[in-house]
């Protein structure tokens, strides 16, 4: 017989053994636990089958032709399990921890595995990790103007033994009507969830966990409200550095990208920018001049920091002076501020 793990197990032991998704393919690229990986037991037009033939002529007629569909791949089965997990230890899982995880279990026990089975399933492993964003934790929040380099500042920390969560890294997204470029697509909202949930569970509550200063949604994902909500709550460093200083950042990591995708992100702020000022940006691409394009859409940017920071307990935050770009630097200066203020 399997043994039944609880979610919180599952988020341990996940480490050391190969987790087993057997839900279908549309189902695991929707959202799935990170590295685990996909053996379908039905792919997704047989899964559509099944589940029509349960509907209509009820359970077990849906069971007989599941066994008609898995049956001719059973030697398969074993045969990638073995690959996967040649110690022959394996965790598995389904959607709630039914039939489908029930019967690849047995399969693999029977080929001589030991068969680890996630209670409730994945349905559990997300009902858990959403829970988990509402444990307290020392949270400090990074914050600038758009330019600051806040996303490398970040990668110094971290190289510092700080402890980091990179948002942005993690939706594969800036944040901005630019911050799609240069990025991979951006995983669904449930997969960056999955993703965020693997790294919160391993960090130290009690010691200070360093997140940039994001608004709730970047591109098409979005920050659990309970995260989100002590994000707004948590003490802010701000890194105070000159616009010049971070136009001319704004250049090196943009322009390369060419005028194309950089005039479609400016014209989505043409309603911030307003007419003139836009048409102004769009004639500076063209003449290649990029720092314009950047001093230009600094001044919406700046102002809109400046009102997302007033909306903030001002009693919260923390400013200091940086006079040039250098995240290494800057990082050094971050953790002596945060050691003379007592985290």
């Amino acid at each position: 017989m399997p043994t039944y793990i609880t979610a919180r197990q599952f988020m341990e032991l996940k480490q050391a053994l190969p987790v087993i998704d057997v839900r279908s393919p549309g189902e695991f690229e929707f959202g799935h636990v990170p590295q685990a990986i996909n053996i379908p037991i039905f792919d997704d037009r047989e899964r559509a089958l099944v589940g029509t033939r349960f509907k209509k002529s009820g359970r077990d007629f849906a069971i007989e032709l599941g066994l008609e569909l898995v049956g001719p791949k059973l030697s398969a089965f074993v045969k990638q399990a073995k690959k996967i997990a040649p110690q022959k230890k394996v965790i598995v899982h389904c959607w709630r921890g039914g039939m489908r995880s029930a019967s690849m279990a047995w399969l693999f026990e029977t080929a001589g595995f030991e068969v680890l089975l996630l209670q409730g399933g994945y349905k559990e492993y997300r009902r858990y990790n959403r829970e988990q964003f509402s444990t307290a934790a020392q949270l400090l929040i990074l914050s600038g103007y758009t330019g600051s380099g806040k996303t490398d500042i970040l990668k110094e920390l971290k190289k510092k033994g700080q402890q980091v969560i990179d948002l942005e890294g993690l939706a594969h997204h800036k944040g901005s009507a630019f911050g799609a470029i240069g990025q991979e697509p951006q995983p669904t909202n449930e997969q960056f969830e999955n993703n965020l949930a693997g790294e919160w569970h391993f960090l130290d509550k009690s010691q200070p966990i360093w997140l940039e200063d994001e608004s709730i949604t970047m591109g098409k994902n979005g920050i659990p409200d309970t995260l989100f909500n002590a994000m707004r709550a948590a003490p802010v460093i701000r890194v105070d550095i000159p616009r010049e200083v971070r136009a001319k950042r704004l250049v090196q990591e943009y322009a390369c990208f060419g005028t194309e995708l950089l005039a479609g992100s400016v014209a989505r702020i043409e309603s911030k920018l307003g007419g003139l000022r836009t048409k102004e940006a769009m004639d500076a691409l063209q003449l290649g001049d990029f720092e314009k394009v950047a001093h230009i859409t600094l001044e919406y940017y700046d102002k809109a920091y400046l009102n997302g920071l007033g909306k903030r307990d001002p009693r919260t935050i923390r400013s200091i002076s940086i006079d040039r770009d250098d995240p290494e630097k800057t990082a050094e200066t971050l953790v002596e501020f945060i050691q003379r203020l007592g985290f």
